[in-house]
């Protein structure tokens, strides 16, 4: 590979390919810049053939990109600063955007496949840019004056497991127990102006446990409301994972849900997680930490310079 990128575009919307890389620590700066941009141009992009990547490598290839977090706010036992993405524990089959239970949102994940299943187990993004550009104007005015309280006392593990014959295994029940053992609610606005492209974006997903000033139904009506129009198929893109393959997405316009459609199948990944800046309504008014320090899981990283997106 010659390390210059081949950006192959795969929706309208969302999703593209790069081709001509090999990915590491030793990148060139162009090429690093060029991964960047299309990353904020198309909200996730994919590399395939990775196979020499290990997670001290991916680590470090991360680290061009921005400044690694630890591995998760409570998930401590898994590792310090590679998460494993691992079927035994967790499937994150719900639509949410990561971390945003705390104030510092992550700028992005990079996730790299380790074991595969022998089919299902594909991964699905959509972009709450292109949610937020087809929003009709009465929506939309109301959206940019809404706030939502997000917390991690919502766990998608319970909401999904608890429906499976026979109820949560004693492995999931330890992971969520441990998921949930520091308490953090943040409130955000509900549309963000992304740090680094100036464009608006929804801020929602399935930590949202509220809107500020509405009661629970109310709240409700209005969060799948406005999730539809996140995850209209148009706005989505999804994966169909192969060994070797690394997907990098921008946590700050996307939201994600990993399908689990692949029965007991074994399916394990590897994630790092870049660090973020506390996200702005359209008025300047940062998000408003409610409980819960997350300084230990990141540092607060502010985006050098705005980038022009399409």
């Amino acid at each position: 590979m010659s390390n210059s990128p081949v950006i192959v575009k795969l929706g309208a919307n969302i999703g593209a390919r790069i081709d001509g890389v090999r990915l590491g620590g030793d990148l060139p700066a162009a090429t690093v810049e060029a991964i960047n941009d299309a990353l904020l141009t198309h909200k996730v992009v994919f590399f395939r053939e990775q196979h020499h990547l290990d997670d001290e490598s991916q680590l470090a290839f991360a680290r061009t990109l921005g400044t690694p977090t630890i591995a998760h706010p409570t998930v401590t036992s898994r590792g310090a600063d590679v998460l494993p993405i691992d079927s035994r524990y967790d499937k994150a089959n719900s639509w949410h955007t990561d971390v945003t239970f705390v104030d510092r949102v992550p700028k992005a994940s990079l996730l790299r496949a380790i074991t595969l299943p022998d089919y299902g187990g594909t991964t699905t993004w959509a972009s709450t840019e292109a949610a937020y550009d087809q929003l009709p104007p009465p929506l939309a005015a109301l959206a940019e004056n809404l706030w939502a309280i997000h917390t991690n006392d919502y766990d998608y593990v319970k909401d999904h497991a608890d429906d499976q014959p026979g109820g949560v295994s004693e492995t999931t029940r330890q992971y969520r127990e441990e998921f949930v053992s520091d308490h953090y609610e943040t409130e955000h606005p509900v549309v963000r102006v992304h740090p680094e492209t100036g464009r608006r974006v929804l801020l929602l997903g399935h930590f949202v446990k509220r809107f500020v000033g509405l009661g629970t139904n109310e709240s409700v009506a209005l969060l799948q409301l406005l999730q539809a129009r996140v995850t209209k198929l148009e706005n989505t893109i999804r994966w169909n994972w192969a060994p070797g393959d690394l997907a990098i997405w921008d946590n700050r316009a996307t939201q994600h849900y990993a399908v689990s459609d692949y029965d007991d199948q074994y399916r394990r990944l590897s994630r790092v997680t870049l660090a973020g800046d506390v996200p702005v309504d359209v008025h300047g008014t940062p998000s408003r930490v409610l409980a819960g320090d997350a300084s230990h899981y990141s540092e607060v990283v502010a985006p050098a310079r705005l980038v022009a997106v399409p």
